[in-house]
């Protein structure tokens, strides 16, 4: 079965899946309808959040990639109806991320703590 999902960089040596976190945990979003997946892209768009491409894809491959990273996946299946409030975050994006030029590093700089950077955030909300 082919699903779509949120790819940054798509095709480069920065390539990205798009994913939430809840509780502690790494989700993959995995959306059944493209037109989800696209609805999802200008939700997050609308944002502020750089705007990730659509890519179809195996979902054997993505679930391979999820246990391989220990991440879960989420399917995102055709007129789904959100019943929690986590359930919510699969068809409407967290209001803050990962900024996506640091992704890959902040996991190799694990227990650096970088103060500029901290700063320079803290001083965007102002």
């Amino acid at each position: 079965m082919d699903i779509f999902v949120l790819l940054y960089n798509c095709g480069t040596e920065k390539e990205g899946i798009h994913s939430i976190e809840l509780k502690g945990r790494t989700i993959v979003l995995m959306f059944e309808e493209k037109e989800d997946a696209e609805r999802y892209c200008g939700l997050l768009e609308a944002q502020d959040f750089p705007l990730p491409s659509v890519e179809k894809i195996s979902i054997d491959e993505i679930r391979d990639f999820c246990t391989k990273l220990d991440y879960e996946c989420k399917l995102v299946e055709k007129n789904f109806v959100p019943k929690t409030a986590e359930d919510r975050l699969l068809i409407s994006p967290p209001q803050k991320n990962l900024e996506l030029e640091n992704w890959n590093d902040e996991k190799s700089n694990e227990g650096n703590i970088d103060l500029n950077s901290i700063k320079e955030n803290l001083e965007k909300l102002l």
